[in-house]
């Protein structure tokens, strides 16, 4: 019964919300963005200086995430629902078959990807995606059910493809990683009021981040296994709308990153069975304008590990383990799209840590590009690789100026 305290709140900052968001938004100003161009970009840097962007490839249109496959080739996946595979240096220009059927509406469709920790043997890629709600009389523009998916990669296609685990409808984005516990985690994201008070309900899986079985299962060991009134999936609660999601190659620690409204966006270093505040405590306003709350924090609630005022519309994150850029060696990578609310203002940001884990520096890079960065990743070839979040978008490649 402890969970029902947070009724009157949050009954409270719906009525708010609904308010604040009834009033006019005034028109966001922007400059007026060229198309990317070919190529290739030299800039410089705070502490690796000279670098050199690629353009690898163009031809993608909304894409969402990447992965690496051990041959050297990556599958790429496009929100409205096309998985692309880049082999030998090359798009393919017919999508992969074997996906189900995307609802791709709105900022809805296909997400992430993730590679199975033994993919070698299995052959497994896990996606998640918004499967058409079943429900009948629903509106046209209704979102599907956000749902992780797997198949067997047969080196042109999936097959033997099966959802394994549906969460919700009507939920934002989602990204998924394997932890060194060979679990799956799944972010089930929710942004602003009527919604938003579902983050705090223990009883639903929105704004949360699941943890799970390869096979779609839930373990015993989960925080609220077995718990009165709680999802067992729940790993953790209170998050808005999660756009990154990564693994600390050195100690296993899952890192979240969410988009907040207009302010708070914000880095997490996940713990079992925690709450991340969202909408209780924030460092965000509304986008018409009103503060989400005017408090930052509370007892029992976790405070963010990085934030960001104004908003940065954070997505994609990782960490940088290679040897081709010394100086970034620990770095965390996210990607941005737009600097304040202003369009044309996508860059990437780099953050430092010390060693413990506070913030000392960050850095945004690529400015110049007035591109919107939807994800980031280390290649195997320990170069960084980034997909712009565009209508015509674009594979690029960070490599050190020779």
């Amino acid at each position: 019964m402890g969970h029902l305290r947070w009724i009157p709140l949050l009954a409270m900052i719906v009525a708010v919300a609904a308010l604040a968001q009834q009033q006019p938004q005034a028109p966001r100003p922007g400059i007026s963005v060229p198309p990317l161009g070919d190529g290739p970009f030299v800039f410089d840097t705070g502490e690796q200086h000279k670098i050199r962007i690629v353009v690898v490839t163009k031809g993608l249109s909304h894409p969402w995430s990447l992965a690496f496959l051990p041959d050297g080739n990556m599958l790429i996946s496009e929100r409205a629902g096309r998985l692309r595979i880049f082999r030998n240096g090359v798009l393919e220009p017919n999508p992969v078959a074997g996906l189900p059927e995307v609802r791709a509406q709105g900022l809805a469709g296909l997400m992430d990807l993730a590679l199975h920790p033994r993919f070698s043997e299995n052959k497994l890629v896990y996606f998640t995606y918004h499967k058409p709600n079943p429900a009948p009389n629903l509106p046209a523009n209704s979102p599907g059910v956000i749902t992780l998916a797997r198949g067997r990669w047969d080196g042109n296609a999936l097959a033997d493809v099966k959802d394994i685990f549906s969460a919700i409808p009507d939920a934002n984005a989602s990204r998924i990683a394997f932890g060194k516990d060979g679990m799956i985690y799944m972010s089930v994201g929710i942004a602003d009021p009527p919604n938003a008070a579902r983050a705090q309900d223990p009883n639903d899986l929105a704004g949360k981040v699941l943890r799970l079985k390869d096979d779609g299962t839930v373990p015993q060991d989960n925080p609220f296994a077995g718990r009165s009134g709680y999802r067992p999936e729940i790993f953790t609660m209170g998050h808005r709308n999660p756009l990154g999601l990564i693994v600390s190659p050195e100690n296993g620690a899952i890192w979240e990153n969410e988009d907040g409204p207009n302010g708070g966006d914000e880095i997490n270093i996940l713990q079992a069975g925690k709450n991340y505040g969202w909408p209780v405590v924030s460092n965000g306003r509304f986008y018409a304008g009103p503060r989400v709350t005017e408090k930052p924090w509370q007892e029992g609630m976790e405070q963010p590990l990085v934030f960001w005022v104004p908003s940065i519309a954070i997505s994609g994150m990782t960490f940088y383990t290679g040897d081709r850029f010394p100086n970034w060696k620990g770095n965390v990578f996210v990607g941005a799209m737009r600097q304040g609310e202003i369009p044309g203002t996508g860059h990437l940001q780099r953050v430092v840590f010390n060693e413990k884990t506070e913030e000392i520096r960050r850095e945004p890079m690529l400015t110049e590009l007035h591109q919107r960065i939807r994800d980031v990743r280390q290649g195997p070839d320990g170069l960084l690789y980034l997909l712009t979040e565009e209508n015509q978008a674009a594979l690029l490649r960070i490599e050190p100026e020779k």
